[in-house]
């Protein structure tokens, strides 16, 4: 087999492989969205879930979704990225340094209902705080936090040592070189590891099952007091998730309008998937060309 011929195998092989993904990702989403997206309504969206056909709406569960991922971001992205700098910059070579990445491997190759198992004995029984939403994020927080490291180190691996050697160079101090030179330039790897962990964070439900809990309190949308037991913000209150919706209503059976409430549901978490990394790459694009001066 002569080389063009080798050439031109090897690129209907991966072009193949490539349609097969895409075939997939589009059969997957078309079978969800045309299944679910029928369901999807005004009442729907902005119900509670006893109010709209006799499975109710999902207006709770998708606001949980999206303050649950928020609590954990909050907590995940600096943990995160300080860890990879640290791993990146100033861990020296060496047996504990090597024993840190193992841990962090094996951290991340945990199953989601150990790390469930675990938020339940530390964030709930042990606190004493039962179910909450603060139990719930700092589950996933472990869960997400040793991909968010791994990323970060990578993200600033990659950076072009020539970039860090003429910043100091100039004389300027390793930290304010990793703020202003390398920090910008693996800014993009760094929010694209972002975006992986907070779909996860939005599409898990094992470890929020025994964190967040599978009930929500009646919420009062004008109280916005962090205190109050009904206050939509109060992190101290359980929260049940999309995602934990809809194997809630699949597996307890007791609305006779099953397939509709976990159809319509399921499409609005792929919807909001969608939105929310779009939205992401955009506001990180805009970051990225500030922080670097760039058109």
């Amino acid at each position: 087999m002569n080389s063009k011929t080798a050439d031109r195998l090897a690129t209907g092989v991966f072009v193949a492989i490539a349609i097969i993904i895409i075939s997939i990702l589009v059969g997957l989403f078309s079978f969800i969205l045309v299944n679910g997206f029928k369901h999807i309504s005004l009442d729907f969206l902005t119900s509670p879930s006893s109010n709209v056909m006799a499975g109710g709406g999902i207006r709770d569960q998708l606001f949980n979704s999206f303050y649950v991922l928020f609590i954990t971001m909050l907590i995940t992205v600096p943990l995160g990225i300080g860890g990879g700098i640290y791993m990146a910059e100033y861990a020296k070579p060496g047996k504990v340094t090597n024993m840190i990445r193992s841990c962090i491997e094996v951290l991340a190759s945990l199953p989601s209902i150990v790390i469930g198992m675990f938020g339940l004995l530390m964030f709930v029984n042990l606190t004493g705080w039962g179910y909450t939403i603060l139990g719930g994020a700092l589950a996933l927080t472990v869960f997400n936090l040793p991909v968010l490291v791994r990323v970060s180190e990578d993200a600033i691996r990659s950076v072009p040592r020539d970039l860090k050697e003429a910043s100091l160079a100039l004389g300027i101090t390793h930290w304010h070189t990793i703020k202003t030179v390398i920090l910008p330039s693996a800014f993009p790897s760094i929010l694209t590891g972002a975006i992986l962990a907070a779909g996860r964070v939005f599409g898990e439900a094992a470890a929020l099952l025994f964190t967040a809990g599978l009930s929500t309190p009646r919420l009062d949308y004008t109280n916005w007091n962090p205190f109050s037991d009904q206050s939509p913000l109060n992190i101290f209150r359980p929260a049940e998730t999309l995602a934990v919706h809809i194997w809630s209503v699949n597996t307890q059976g007791l609305i006779p309008d099953v397939e509709e409430v976990s159809n319509g549901s399921a499409a609005v978490l792929v919807l909001s998937v969608l939105l929310f990394n779009l939205l992401a790459r955009w506001i990180g694009s805009m970051i990225h060309k500030k922080i670097t001066a760039t058109k």
